[in-house]
């Protein structure tokens, strides 16, 4: 029989894990190439894979640890014990453009997921993600008729992302999984003019927004195996054949209060006009990922993956956002000097990576690039080595996104994140005579 063995304080840790999940519908950018489309896409958000420039396609395991990688859900077949990460998100960023330079930062939880094993060859995983974040404003002067005027842009929310995943080993070298996931969320889009030398004014807003859901289904697979028993070598494979979520927009025009400030939102006076539009289909890319990694057991990892999405069939409704493919690519490593050691420093994972995009955006006839270096550390707690394990994981991304050329906006960033992991044997299956 199976016996559960779960104590009051762990399961009211969970309890508490899924109430804060509510944070997940915070904005958590401030970038205006959030502007466009569902917004910034949110890539790898484990900070153990993250510090290593994000790879995750090939990678199974990491050290002596179970971790949770959902973006190749053929790895949860390696998972042993009772997982669960979640984590915290944190962005610093500096826009500049002509010569004018702003700061930003963003701080909000940024996920929680569980996997739990079913058999000695397979796992299921579940949890709540970011999908994509939406977070910008920005103003653009004019006239009409000699009267100074401002255009003010404005956007916030962004879409998560639920999913359930079950990955199983096949024979001695591969494993296939599969997440079947569900997207939710709200994007706020507005534009209001204002006329900043002329407090009496009334100040006119269009708020545009749409709510989304839809389900999606993502796969993968992945080759492993031994090389004189301390070496292994995993080749993997994730993605999706494309899906089509829905939805519906609301759009209102108001009146408002005047204010010089554009970098502050007015009071809002009456409302002019609202129009709600009926549910539409948006057409989501294919997105496919290879990669391998290179390990020697408990010691050292290297690993590369390579990314292509299909953003030119992106569509919403009957509009085409002019979406270019996306590709990049990602290289990483991490080393515990010596996961036996009595001395701490030589039992904590050390990170580093770098990863490259050329993303779906394309602005002023030029495509947008988003690169960073990336570094990350691995921090043991203790614990009961036999069957509990806690990990504090920290990774940073310097990265930088854009540039001055053809009047865009060049954004440097520093995004840091930190996780906490726990394995744990919390159901136990008794044999009796």
């Amino acid at each position: 029989m199976i016996q559960l063995n779960l104590p009051i304080r762990k399961l009211a840790f969970i309890a508490l894990l899924f109430a804060s999940s509510g944070v997940l519908a915070q904005t958590n950018t401030s970038s205006p190439y959030s502007k466009f489309g569902l917004g910034e896409i949110r890539g790898e958000h484990l900070p153990q894979l993250r510090g290593m420039g994000g790879i995750s396609t090939g990678v199974r395991s990491l050290g002596s640890y179970y971790n949770i990688n959902s973006n190749n859900p053929a790895s949860y077949s390696g998972i042993r014990l009772m997982a669960i990460d979640i984590g915290v998100y944190g962005n610093l960023s500096t826009q500049e453009r002509d010569n004018v330079k702003q700061n930003n930062r963003d701080f909000s939880l940024g996920y929680l997921s569980f996997a739990v094993p079913v058999t000695a060859q397979s796992a299921m995983s579940f949890g709540i993600q970011p999908f994509s974040d939406v977070g910008y404003r920005y103003s653009s002067p004019g006239t009409i008729d000699t009267i100074p005027i401002s255009q003010v842009y404005s956007g916030s929310g962004g879409i998560s992302k639920a999913y359930l995943g079950y990955g199983i080993q096949i024979g001695k070298h591969f494993s296939v999984g599969a997440n079947a996931g569900y997207l939710f969320g709200q994007i706020e889009n507005d534009q209001e003019m204002q006329f900043p030398l002329d407090a009496g004014a009334l100040n006119s807003k269009v708020e545009n927004e749409r709510n989304f859901n839809g389900f999606t289904f993502d796969y993968g697979l992945q080759y492993f195996t031994t090389i004189n028993d301390d070496y292994g070598l995993v080749i993997g494979y994730s993605g999706n054949a494309g899906k089509s979520i829905r939805s519906k927009e609301t759009q209102a025009t108001t009146r408002t209060f005047g204010n010089s400030n554009v970098n502050e939102e007015n009071i809002p006076l009456d409302t002019i006009q609202v129009v709600t539009g009926s549910y539409q289909d948006v057409v989501m890319p294919m997105q496919h990922k290879v990669g391998f990694s290179f390990t020697k057991r408990n010691h050292w990892l290297v690993g590369a993956d390579f990314n292509y999405g299909k953003w030119s069939d992106f569509k919403e409704g009957n509009l085409s956002a002019d979406f270019k493919d996306s590709y990049g690519f990602a290289v990483g490593a991490n080393i515990t000097p010596d996961y036996t050691s009595n001395k701490y420093l030589k039992i904590v994972d050390y990170r580093v990576g770098f990863r490259y995009d050329k993303t779906h955006l394309q602005i002023q006839n030029q495509q947008i690039n988003d690169m960073a270096i990336t570094v990350g550390l691995g921090l043991p707690l203790p614990s009961n080595r036999q069957s509990t394990f806690y990990k504090i994981n920290f990774s940073a991304d310097l990265g930088q996104r854009g540039s001055l050329n053809n009047n865009l906006v060049k954004e440097n960033y520093l995004t840091l994140r930190l996780g906490f992991t726990l394995n744990d044997r919390w159901f136990q299956r008794y044999q009796y005579d």
